[in-house]
């Protein structure tokens, strides 16, 4: 054991670190802890072992094969630091004795480098596209040891330790190894097991940080704990094998796109007995739940507002800290890969908010993660978003584009995520977003664009098409940026859609007027059409237009109880037939009255009212009409799939229009925005022969007053509006009527 008795002054002097080193660990602000702890040759076949564990009461170093004792560390005048000697260097554990007992385990600190060239090198470069198998916590097997290596980017650090509850919180107990030049920092913490809470403790240059959360944490504790959690990887048996190889088809611009939207906290939740909220659902629970709803309702997407981990859930889940963990509010991992496999199964896609633009200043999070400003812009004209109170993703910086790139892919790659819903892209693209003259840094050029965040969406489109073939990616844009759905070789952004921001501004502005001034802005109702062609576009009806005073959809509407409920039904009626995919917020599907609010659920208990029952099934009627029917949804993209009818009736607001099919075949949309019954309405049609109603908004099995025309209507040999043939119609009080061609 130890040294021999011969040489035992001159071996215990060798034991012993330099004083400064001893006073680096002590205060813990050892730069390089492998360079003086673990097992160091002695250049005799020998080696030295040193191991700082404060508080242990003794230290003893066992053979790892055989577990025979090879003697013992002696304590030090340093307390905590344990060295010994030892004639042959073999591997060999540590039992160490605590006040509280005995743990036997390999030494953290007699294993190599662990992290590969490659993976460090392809970080640094911004390029690495499975970063959340690499950083973080990751369950491996090293020179046949099960443990635990933590790897983290923190290059201005001058010390970074992993902490948790198998160290009681102790930095001194686990310093990790610096990876030059990349500025990764890592560790292997043996026989640690899934399931442990950790953090990082990180000394900066103005001295020791709050702890910090893992950026690439894969779990999480259950709010308000902000610990990271080690993960297993996942274990799901996907059964979505179908539905991932006809993905691509499902998703091209000519296939119908009806997305449901939806909060996971407040779509339903276990109420108490005083019929408040007990608790928010599960995964498993949701999806018992909510995906034979959103079936029979025929929608084809949900879109979930974020469901990665965030600190505060008044945000919604839109100012959140972990790029790749799902929240811990419903379930495990396992448990969302669980629920989106369901949906698959349910031929339901799944679309994810994502949020590139800003992150939370929480101190546990990314701001200031190193000491400096490693994730966010150094400078706050750049860095600080006034309207928010968040910090904006430095994108220019090679490791943080590469970050997001990796968190993109994350949920589509590993959690079979159909499409990401890019959050906030206007406040991406121009520097001088929500900025007054002064407070904004031009770019290179001296422009206002942010040429940075500009290059990350291109890649991030490129990339997508590339790793996650099928999925989408839609841009959540307000600007006239141009192109944003254009592909990057031409020079767009590369985005499959954008959600048309105009034509909700401007087709709500119109519907809440009184039917008696629509006439007066009746050019807000059709100025879409105008432009519907310049990109691809989603109809949205989101969250953000029933929060915050602006009412709910159902209580924008003007009129009296009928009347809001007819606006409401011809509204949506008018949405499903525009060109355009669409997108509903839950609790529009019925006319909740309340505005939405993410501490309760949905008042679910209107559907016992018929007016309530009728809105949801005329959207389960739109949703298969507009599926099954070519002409709603086949050419969107283009202008032939359009045709005018009627755009100038001003006085009796009234509008009509053809959709076409590819292969021809037209649908004829009327609508009737006041309450008033048009009765002997000529419209010019096509083609000979009965047209049958296969929408009416007015009708009774969606309670309305049922006036319309008994089904349908046949043609009269009498040209009107440029056609050779004509329609005479009864148009029912603020509704909307669809007919087709008989065969």
């Amino acid at each position: 054991m130890s040294f021999s008795n011969k040489e035992q002054g001159h071996a215990k002097e060798a034991l012993l670190p330099r004083s400064r080193d001893i006073d680096a660990l002590v205060r813990a602000e050892h730069h390089d802890p492998f360079a003086i702890l673990g097992p160091h040759g002695d250049g005799h076949g020998g080696q030295f072992i040193r191991a700082y564990l404060p508080d242990a009461l003794s230290v003893q170093v066992l053979a790892k094969d055989s577990g025979e004792e090879l003697g013992n560390l002696e304590s030090t005048q340093t307390p905590g630091l344990f060295v010994g000697h030892f004639e042959r260097a073999q591997p060999y554990l540590l039992r160490t004795r605590w006040a509280g007992g005995e743990q036997v385990s390999e030494d953290p600190y007699s294993f190599g480098p662990l992290l590969g060239e490659m993976d460090l090198y392809l970080f640094a470069e911004g390029n690495h596209r499975d970063l959340s198998a690499c950083l973080g916590a990751q369950l491996k097997t090293v020179d046949g040891v099960d443990g635990v290596r933590f790897a983290v980017w923190a290059p201005n650090a001058k010390r970074v330790s992993v902490v948790g509850d198998f160290n009681n919180w102790d930095g001194r107990r686990h310093p990790m190894r610096l990876r030059h030049p990349t500025g990764v920092w890592e560790i292997f913490v043996p026989r640690m097991q899934a399931g442990e809470t950790y953090k990082y403790e990180i000394l900066g240059t103005h001295g020791i940080l709050p702890l910090k959360a893992d950026p690439m944490a894969l779990a999480t504790s259950l709010p308000p704990d902000t610990a990271s959690k080690v993960a297993s990887p996942l274990n799901i048996d996907w059964q979505d094998q179908e539905w991932m190889q006809s993905r691509g088809d499902r998703h091209r611009p000519s296939a119908p796109l009806s997305i449901y939207e939806l909060h996971a906290g407040s779509w339903q939740c276990e109420l108490d007995d005083l019929g408040e909220v007990a608790r928010q659902y599960t995964w498993h629970e949701l999806a018992e739940r909510l995906i034979p709803y959103v079936k029979d309702l025929g929608f084809t997407h949900i879109e979930l507002m974020p469901i990665m981990e965030h600190p505060f859930g008044g945000s919604w889940g839109y100012q959140l800290l972990s790029q790749f963990a799902p929240s811990a509010r419903y379930g495990s991992p396992d448990d969302f890969a669980a629920f989106v496999n369901a949906c698959h199964q349910a031929d339901i896609g799944v679309i994810l908010d994502w949020v590139p633009a800003h992150f939370p200043t929480d101190t546990h999070g990314l701001a200031q993660f190193d000491g400096t400003a490693l994730y966010e812009y150094g400078n706050p004209q750049e860095g600080f978003h006034q309207d928010w109170d968040t910090l904006i993703y430095n994108l220019g910086r090679t490791e943080v584009h590469g970050y997001m790139l990796a968190s993109a892919l994350h949920w589509l790659k590993h959690f079979h995520v159909d499409g990401l819903r890019v959050d906030a892209v206007a406040s991406m693209l121009y520097r001088d977003y929500s900025r007054k003259a002064g407070e904004w840094v031009p770019n290179r050029h001296g422009g206002r664009e942010n040429l940075e965040a500009i290059d990350f969406l291109r890649h991030l489109n490129d990339v997508v098409n590339l790793e996650a073939p099928g999925a989408l990616v839609i841009a959540e844009e307000s600007t006239a940026w141009p192109g944003v759905s254009q592909g990057t070789q031409q020079g767009g952004l590369g985005f499959d859609y954008k959600w048309n921001m105009g034509w909700m501004h401007d087709s709500l502005h119109y519907i809440q007027q009184d039917p008696v001034y629509r006439a007066h802005h009746h050019n807000e109702l059709s100025f879409g059409l105008v432009y519907a062609w310049s990109e691809r576009f989603i109809l949205p009806i989101s969250h953000d237009e029933v929060v915050h005073g602006k009412h709910s959809l159902i209580d924008k509407m003007p009129g009296d109880r009928w009347q809001k409920f007819a606006n409401l039904r011809a509204y949506l009626s008018f949405m499903w037939a525009h060109p355009g995919k669409k997108l509903l917020f839950m609790g529009c599907e019925f006319g909740q009255w309340r505005e939405w609010n993410h501490d309760q659920q949905l008042d679910w208990y209107l559907l016992q009212y018929s007016e309530h029952k009728g809105v949801q099934k005329l959207v389960g009627d739109l949703n298969r009409l507009y599926r099954e029917e070519p002409a709603l949804h086949d050419q969107d993209d283009a202008p032939q799939g359009f045709q005018w009818l009627i755009g100038d009736d001003a006085i009796n607001s009234v509008y009509a229009f053809m959709r076409w099919s590819r292969d021809g075949r037209p649908v004829l949309v009327v609508a009737n925005f006041t309450p008033v019954p048009r009765e002997g309405y000529r419209i010019g049609v096509p083609f000979a022969g009965r047209w049958t109603e296969v929408i009416n908004s007015d009708a009774a099995t969606y309670a309305g007053s049922n006036y319309g025309n008994s089904g349908g209507a046949f043609t009269e040999e009498e040209p009107s509006h440029g056609q050779p043939l004509s329609l005479v119609l009864n148009l029912p009080p603020l509704a909307v009527l669809m007919l087709r061609p008989e065969g």
